[in-house]
């Protein structure tokens, strides 16, 4: 692919946090941002057809992803998912895509082992001066690779732990002559999950969840200790509850509410000393007292709760076999105004399980969502066949 503009915005939002902070500050919206916001895309079509929820519905090889706590829970004692997620396709790039896989291995009925890979190709960029002379080329890429541990505490109850690598190479050298020299981007973070299921023998019943993700060092692109970015440490709340109805049909009602634990970069002011003395504060907090100061730092209670990503999803599923699923997203209008519905369809049989969704085209220029009219598709293996999820 040649050279994009939006791909470079990408670049630039993503490696220069100077940059996403200069931006926040020149409109009315002050949007937390963070680095390697991949982290944060959905890597799970099942999920991604119920609005993106995921937290507190029944387990499956992606739990992983969404409530490591899940995982003992499966009915078949291993299992491997695959899912491809096209980015920007509504805007006809090809080359720019998350491909992610996942397994678990129950070692025991209560404990279970797991591990994720995620990968973000960025396509081709190249740079060029300000004539339009080709200076080079570069694939950027990012990368998180995980693996974690999970228990039952007691029969309706589960703890799951994860660390993660994160690698994001976004560009190497000096591709702009700018003085300023860049390499790859590393850190390091760990989840911590709840799960508690509530369902009945039958499946009918309440289940909720509760997971602190990316909770790890910041990352940064150059030498400069000073200039490094908060990874996306998140917050995440579920419930969902599931009806049988017989033997052959039940529905499941689904709620996951999302926050991030990175500070609000502050407003511009005007003043080149006061917001100098502001972003030098923002960046020189602590990655754990940074978790604590993003629960009062947006002006008022009101304004921490437009911090919350809401998603609503149901799923009907008939003989364990067909699944139909349909879910919405709603992001306050100062934390990026993404509002948009989504659909999927599911089958499974015997050991192999298809998952697609569709995300119903929504918002205009920049709020436009990267997934909009994107079909997304999975794959799952239950290894031993024994899994009704």
């Amino acid at each position: 692919m040649k050279t994009s503009s939006l791909q470079k915005l990408l670049f630039v939002l993503v490696a220069s946090s100077s940059a996403i902070l200069a931006q926040a500050q020149t409109s009315d919206l002050n949007v937390v941002t963070s680095a390697v916001p991949f982290l944060r895309i959905s890597p799970d079509a099942r999920a991604g057809g119920m609005g993106d929820v995921g937290i507190a519905t029944t387990p499956d090889a992606n739990s992983g992803y969404w409530n490591l706590a899940k995982t003992p829970f499966n009915k078949a004692k291993s299992g491997v998912s695959f899912t491809y997620t096209p980015w920007l396709k509504d805007l006809g790039l090809n080359d720019v895509y998350l491909a992610s896989g996942t397994g678990y291995y129950k070692i025991s009925d209560d404990e279970a082992l797991s591990a994720t890979l995620r990968y973000f190709s960025l396509g081709n960029i190249q740079f060029t001066d300000f004539a339009g002379n080709t200076l080079a080329s570069f694939r950027p890429n990012e990368l998180s690779l995980d693996f974690g541990y999970s228990r039952k505490l007691k029969e309706n109850l589960s703890l799951g732990v994860a660390l993660r690598y994160i690698r994001s190479s976004l560009a190497n050298g000096d591709p702009n002559n700018s003085g300023v020299v860049y390499k790859p981007g590393s850190a390091f973070a760990g989840d911590i999950s709840l799960y508690h299921d509530g369902t009945t023998k039958e499946g009918s019943g309440f289940n909720y969840g509760i997971v602190l993700s990316n909770l790890g060092s910041k990352i940064g692109y150059t030498n400069d200790a000073n200039n490094k970015d908060y990874i996306p440490a998140n917050l995440g709340i579920g419930v969902a509850y599931t009806s049988v109805f017989d033997e052959t049909n039940k529905l499941t009602f689904a709620l996951d509410a999302n926050r991030l634990l990175v500070p609000t970069p502050p407003l511009a002011t005007g003043n080149t000393s006061t917001d100098s003395a502001s972003l030098a504060s923002y960046r020189n907090k602590s990655v754990i007292s940074s978790y604590f100061s993003s629960f009062g730092d947006a002006g008022g209670f009101g304004n921490e709760l437009k911090k919350f990503q809401v998603s609503l999803g149901a799923e009907y599923v008939y003989n364990d076999q067909f699944a139909v699923r349909a879910g919405y997203f709603y992001e306050n209008v100062s934390q990026g105004n993404r509002k948009y519905f989504t659909f999927g369809a599911g089958l499974k049989y015997n050991v192999i399980g298809i998952n697609f969704s569709y995300l119903v085209p929504s918002g205009q220029g920049i709020t436009r969502n990267p997934l909009s009219n994107t079909l997304r598709f999975g794959i799952t293996f239950d290894l031993d066949g024994n899994s009704e999820n």
